[in-house]
């Protein structure tokens, strides 16, 4: 069988209706058009999405940016424990901070009533990064207002700080003793109780400041250590060589007999510190005394925030040498307290503590002196504290007994 063959005309016909059957399933030129608009307004809407999303990336940026030196200006307030706002670098920048506290005081003393209204400290820190590896940090204080009555301005810090290295750094000028829990770190939203507890302020004592030159590192993960060569204490007998009296605060300070201090601390888990100090001097009455002698120190305290639970505890030994203190029973002072804590809410926290202390533990007569306290903070912002406490006071002695409460507010920024 032949199979038929198309004549040309057949042929182009057959294409003309293939090619007319192929156009039939095309869109027209209008909607052609619409489709065409109607994806230029897709990727009108996928290029607004993707710059909206670029300014959202580039504003969290800016946020984080700003919240990190917010950060880093809140911890300007601990601007003694460490590198503080720099931590990060940043040379030319100067950071700005400081706290205060007013405090009312309603308590029995001496059998007459003491109400009074204390704007106790007001504090001005200033830092500044000269480079990566050299900052400079300081702290002036004015205290209860004016100057004319009980109150003072005094420069508590002012000192440079040099990296050696990743793990260590050395630091010359006007620095806090690295000794017990408050004396580095005291802004009033750090600590419960409006005052600073009796114990660190008598015995370390609280606020102790020197001039000198140290070295701060750190030994392994978790483990730091302090060592620092400064001004000694001057304790006189006029003063029955009470260790608070005795302190220089490096205004024209006598430099014939330095002190040398050191400290371990461990922060291997968070929330827990666990820390030692030691510190020796040779001739605490630089050299003014020949009945007095040697000083040593030592200290150790836990401060540890576990979720809702908190707890302080602190010791600290005074042993100072020469028959002067001996006759005095000043050779021995001592102290502690104990300071368990629970947040009711990340804003309210309530505590319990019990003080003792005795600048005069080597008298053969009982000098103890003992207080109890409890109370609230109130933190309406992080950096902000309303506090309330009772007070009980109960001496051995015939010394000041102050029993009552106590209001405070304070802030740092």
């Amino acid at each position: 069988m032949k199979h038929s063959k198309l004549s040309p005309l057949g042929a182009a016909l057959a294409g003309l209706f293939a090619v007319s059957a192929q156009a039939a399933d095309l869109p027209s030129q209008e909607e052609m058009w619409r489709i065409i608009q109607q994806q230029q307004r897709e990727i009108e809407a996928l290029r607004h999405d993707q710059q909206s999303t670029e300014q959202k990336v580039e504003a969290t940026g800016e946020a984080l940016d700003s919240l990190q030196a917010g950060t880093a200006e809140a911890t300007a307030t601990a601007l003694g424990a460490g590198h503080g706002p720099f931590e990060h670098g940043g040379a030319g920048k100067t950071v700005v901070g400081g706290y205060g506290e007013l405090h009312y005081n309603n308590l029995e003393r001496d059998g007459r009533n003491k109400k009074e209204i204390d704007l106790h400290r007001a504090i001005l820190f200033l830092g500044h990064q000269f480079s990566d590896d050299i900052r400079f940090f300081s702290e002036l204080e004015v205290e209860h207002a004016d100057t004319e009555g009980n109150g003072a301005v005094e420069l508590e810090q002012a000192w440079l700080e040099f990296d050696l290295n990743d793990r260590l750094s050395a630091r010359a000028g006007l620095f806090l003793v690295p000794a017990g829990i408050l004396n580095e770190t005291h802004e009033p939203a750090t600590f419960y109780g409006v005052e600073r507890n009796p114990v660190e302020k008598n015995i370390i004592p609280t606020t102790w400041w020197v001039g000198g030159a140290g070295l701060k590192g750190e030994l392994a993960p978790g483990w730091s250590f302090d060592l620092a060569v400064h001004e000694g204490m001057d304790t006189r007998a006029a003063d029955n060589y009470a260790v608070r009296a005795g302190r220089q605060k490096t205004s024209e300070a006598d430099a014939a007999d330095l002190a040398a201090t050191g400290r371990l601390k461990w922060t291997g888990i968070a929330g827990v510190e666990l820390a030692a100090t030691v510190q020796y001097q040779q001739d605490m009455t630089q050299g003014r005394d020949p009945n007095a002698g040697g000083a040593w120190l030592y200290e150790a305290h836990a401060d540890i925030q576990r979720d809702r639970l908190g707890l302080r505890a602190l010791y600290a030994l005074w042993d100072l040498d020469g028959s002067g203190p001996a006759a005095l029973g000043a050779d021995r002072q001592t102290g502690f307290y104990i300071e368990p804590s629970f947040k009711l809410t990340p804003k309210l926290g309530l505590f319990a503590r019990y003080n003792q202390w005795n600048n005069r533990a080597g008298n053969s007569s009982d000098t103890r002196k003992r207080q109890y306290q409890a109370g609230l903070n109130y933190w309406p912002h992080p950096d902000v504290v309303v506090k309330f406490d009772l007070q009980n006071q109960d001496n051995e002695d015939s010394s000041t007994e102050e029993k009552g409460f106590n209001l405070g507010v304070g802030y740092q920024f």
